[in-house]
């Protein structure tokens, strides 16, 4: 049985949340401050950690990146209505989706699920029974979560890490921003228009500190593409 950790301070959603997920199955704990959430996951790693961001002792960016500094288990970022800076820079620190609330109880159970099976059958899938992905001066190890350009080693994202395994594993492909969405997050996203892009545009700099040439390429009005040097 899966085990979910929320972390919220609104009790009442933690509750109602807490009660859906039982009845579908979960095992289900509950936090409302970061300091115990953080504790919650120190004494046993959950499957899947539900996290807000509007917490009272400190924010759910920094817990976040705190978080996926440590563990590797997917993370459901909850935000406010209008907060589109938030989600942006929730990817970026580590989470693998968002919802806005308020939010449809039956589409928090499909996210929960993708994100579930893709944390059993992601590595799979993009790799294709690769250990080691060489594209150039661009090595990834899938086992060891591992990326590294030139035998530097690059700290990349949980989410980071998928883009450019997926990217690798298809080089020299154009690939479409509704594939990669499909892929990475098991569904079309909503995200906000420019939340991809940043994504990449963060991997690409990170690349760039390590001497690399620029190797995704923008397909424009399509995709991406990881290019064979």
């Amino acid at each position: 049985m899966k085990d979910i950790l929320i972390i919220d301070d609104d009790r009442f959603l933690t509750d109602s949340l807490g009660r859906f997920l039982a009845s579908h199955g979960f095992d289900v704990r509950k936090s409302h401050t970061a300091a115990d959430g953080f504790h919650c996951m120190a004494d046993k790693q959950p499957n899947l950690l539900v996290l807000d961001l509007g917490l009272p002792d400190q924010d759910g960016i920094s817990l976040c990146r705190r978080v996926r500094a440590q563990w590797k288990f997917p993370i459901l970022m909850l935000t406010s209505r209008g907060a589109s800076m938030d989600k942006v820079v929730g990817l970026e620190v580590g989470a693998d989706d968002y919802l806005t609330k308020p939010f449809d109880v039956n589409e928090f159970l499909a996210r929960v699920r993708a994100l579930l099976r893709r944390a059993n059958e992601y590595y799979e899938s993009v790799s294709e029974g690769q250990d080691l992905i060489q594209v150039g001066p661009l090595s990834i190890n899938g086992p060891a979560r591992t990326v590294a350009v030139h035998g530097n080693p690059i700290d990349t994202t949980e989410t980071e890490f998928k883009i450019i395994s997926y990217l690798a594993a298809n080089a020299g492909r154009a690939i479409s921003r509704e594939m990669l969405f499909e892929t990475i997050w098991g569904y079309d996203i909503e995200f906000s228009s420019n939340s991809l892009e940043v994504l990449i545009y963060r991997l690409r700099n990170k690349m760039e500190q390590s001497k690399a040439p620029n190797l995704i390429k923008t397909i424009r009005g399509y995709g991406y593409k990881l290019e064979v040097v």
